[in-house]
């Protein structure tokens, strides 16, 4: 895959869709694209997060305690908390065919923060919007109101 069709996944995926072209660029470039077969782990629920991945081609099922909650296809992508945090995952990743992924390391992530830090910026404005509509949808008005300081 060449770097202006990663240029152009990455612009699909929410998490960077605040970002200039330069510093969807800039991600493309820390990026790595990986064959994976059928069976392969992405991500394994209870171990610490340090990649993010993009489902170029293929499917993953997504499972927690091992029940199946969602299928990922060409444009998802799972592991965003890890570019964040290391904390451990909340589910388990895995391709369930043939399946191309574009890889961001934790530390490759850091290294487009420290050459950029807009990326980062821009990505908690976008975190920030998605945690404001969820508590307007799923959190009465009264208990919103005692959530603010």
């Amino acid at each position: 895959m060449k770097r202006d069709g990663r240029i152009e996944l990455l612009r699909k995926v929410w998490l960077f869709e605040r970002c200039s072209r330069k510093e969807l660029a800039l991600l493309a470039s820390n990026t790595t694209l990986l064959q994976l077969r059928p069976g392969t782990v992405l991500a394994r629920e209870g171990d610490i997060g340090r990649e993010f991945f993009v489902i170029v081609s293929g499917k993953a099922e997504v499972s927690r305690n091992a029940v199946e909650i969602g299928v990922l296809g060409p444009g998802s992508f799972a592991g965003e908390m890890a570019l964040l945090e290391r904390e451990p995952r909340s589910a388990t990743v895995t391709a369930s065919e043939q399946t191309e992924v574009l890889v961001l390391t934790s530390q490759a992530f850091a290294t487009v923060v420290d050459a950029m830090p807009s990326v980062d910026r821009k990505m908690l404005t976008v975190l920030a919007g998605r945690l404001r509509d969820l508590e307007s949808r799923f959190l009465p008005a009264d208990e919103r109101l005692l959530a603010r300081p």
